[in-house]
């Protein structure tokens, strides 16, 4: 795993993924790996835009550099996030979509369909996602090419 030492992982999720960012959440700890939680903090009904907006308003801001986020499909929680203009959220439901995600379009939070993925493949995506490094290079002219000006 990369060196993570004096940087903070920022977690966000809504009550349908709030059992799998508790997994999350014990696996960074086992790491050492520091994080911030943006909520929420149990399994009563919210609104995701609420948390996306929370994680999505730090990572555009700079505050964080990662960020990891759960909602039941990963789909709601991702689109909120990256209503914000330095956000790049993706969907990732398997290790290799984590990584990808990363290599190619250098994403900085991984959504994580926490009613689709078993505990384990939670923390593999995590652990991908954490430990992939963007390849640059062409993919870095199409990452410059999302911005709306």
């Amino acid at each position: 795993m990369k060196d993570f030492k004096g940087k903070v992982i920022a977690l966000a999720s809504d009550h349908a993924g709030f059992e799998k960012k508790q997994v999350i959440l014990n696996y960074l700890n086992e790491k050492e790996i520091e994080f911030k939680d943006f909520g929420c903090f149990s399994e009563e009904s919210v609104d995701y835009p609420e948390f996306a907006h929370l994680i999505g308003d730090a990572i555009d801001k700079g505050e964080y550099e990662t960020g990891i986020t759960f909602c039941g499909s990963g789909q709601g929680i991702s689109i909120a996030a990256n209503k914000h203009q330095n956000v790049r959220s993706a969907i990732c439901w398997s290790a290799e979509i984590a990584t990808l995600s990363k290599q190619h379009n250098n994403a900085n939070i991984c959504a994580v369909p926490g009613r689709f993925v078993s505990n384990e493949e939670a923390i593999a995506i995590v652990d991908a996602f954490l430990t992939a490094e963007f390849e640059g290079g062409r993919h870095a002219r199409r990452i410059a090419q999302i911005p709306l000006k």
